[in-house]
């Protein structure tokens, strides 16, 4: 099956680009900051398990886990606000024209660091309404990381205000966090993106219809270009929500 975009993009909708990283209970899910693996497992009353292979006619199964922490999510500016804004909210819309970028991190001290220069010259004046980066060197171990205590490549501030005063939306990257692990809570990365000025009180210009997308996994054998976006998420009343953008060729 195949759909016309603004009659100028052919998309195949039956060749999708899973771009997240599945939740499992597993010690191969992915960990970032410091907590423990999620836990699926069946409601319990008594002597009754929600299980069909213990006996129940149904599985049924309760989740515990952290949309952060635990793998692919999407978060809104109500992740670094004292208000309360909703993920839920704030992505109204669902498709979009985006931008695959592949970068090398810098190695600034003991940091490794996306910059703005990286970003400018991978875009080449392109301004799609997403952007996602993949990072350098990339295999399938992203997908089990154990993030905690490594200090990961991150975005510069500049780099970030750079998304932003190009008119890039949606921000996807295969990284726990655009904002180093340990900073001190500046969260320099995300206030530049969100264009939030005073976490206490929010300005009006803040971008509240932006998002950023982080914890993803672009294979090797996808080149990088145009796609179209489809971010899809869960509907929870949160900052952020687990979350599966699929990417198609055009």
């Amino acid at each position: 099956m195949k759909a016309l975009i603004n009659n100028n993009f052919q998309i195949d909708l039956s060749k999708p680009i899973d771009i997240s990283i599945p939740l499992t209970n597993t010690e191969d899910n992915p960990i970032a900051w410091y907590i423990e693996k999620p836990v699926i497992e069946p409601v319990r009353f008594g002597e009754w398990v929600g299980k069909v292979s213990e006996g129940s006619s149904t599985n049924f199964n309760n989740i515990f886990f952290n949309p952060h922490g635990h793998g692919t999510h999407t978060e809104c500016l109500g992740h670094i606000t004292k208000a309360f804004y909703s993920i839920n909210q704030c992505l109204k819309q669902f498709f979009f024209i985006a931008e695959l970028i592949t970068v090398t991190p810098e190695k600034v001290a003991d940091d490794w660091i996306i910059t703005k220069f990286q970003l400018a010259t991978a875009l080449n004046g392109r301004t799609p309404q997403a952007v996602v980066i993949r990072t350098l060197p990339n295999d399938i171990s992203k997908t089990q990381q154990k993030y905690s205590h490594t200090n990961p490549p991150y975005l510069s501030e500049d780099a970030a205000i750079f998304i932003r005063e190009s008119g890039i939306k949606h921000l996807l990257i295969d990284l726990p966090s655009v904002d180093r692990e340990e900073d001190g809570g500046k969260l320099a990365a995300h206030k530049a993106f969100w264009n939030v000025k005073d976490v206490n009180l929010l300005n009006a210009d803040a971008r509240l219809d932006c998002t950023i997308t982080e914890m993803i996994y672009v294979g090797n054998e996808v080149p990088d270009g145009n796609y179209f976006l489809n971010l899809q998420i869960a509907s929870f009343e949160n900052d952020a929500s687990p979350s599966k953008p699929i990417l198609y060729a055009l």
